[in-house]
Order: structure tokens, then sequence, then C-alpha cells
């Protein structure tokens, strides 16, 4: 499953990135505000889950919901 973090750095989006570390989940980091504003998203952060874009408190309650990966090693 891709995710991507839809983050311009604000107190919201270092939460975000804050959880999904915890959760040990992999991510990208995306700041192009333009794919939110195509998506009817007009703030950040975002959290793009296999297609599925969600705005900051429904990415809260989706990771609230996920269990915490292994630790990846490469």
């Amino acid at each position: 499953m891709q995710i991507i973090l839809y983050s311009n750095g604000c107190p919201k989006c270092k939460i975000l990135k804050e959880r999904l570390n915890e959760k040990g989940l992999k991510y990208e980091e995306s700041d192009d505000a333009e794919v939110l504003k195509n998506n009817n998203i007009l703030a950040f952060p975002a959290l793009d889950i296999g297609g599925k874009i969600l705005k900051f408190y429904n990415a809260i309650n989706w990771l609230k919901n996920q269990k915490m990966e292994e630790p990846y090693n490469e």
C-alpha cells in the first residue's frame, strides 16, 4: 500500500508525520498543493492511502486503527 503525506511543515503536518513514524509505516512526502486542490482539499496536511485522500482528522482516525508495523531493516 502506497502512502503519501501531503505536508507543508505546519504543526498538524508534524503531528501526522509523527503518528506515521510511530506506527512504522513507510510513506513519501509531497508539498504538491495542486493534487490537494484537484481533490477539493483546501489545506495541508492530507494523507493519500492507496489513492484515497484523507483530511487531517480522518487520517488521524485511520492511523489509530493501524497496527504497528515491524521495524524495517534493509
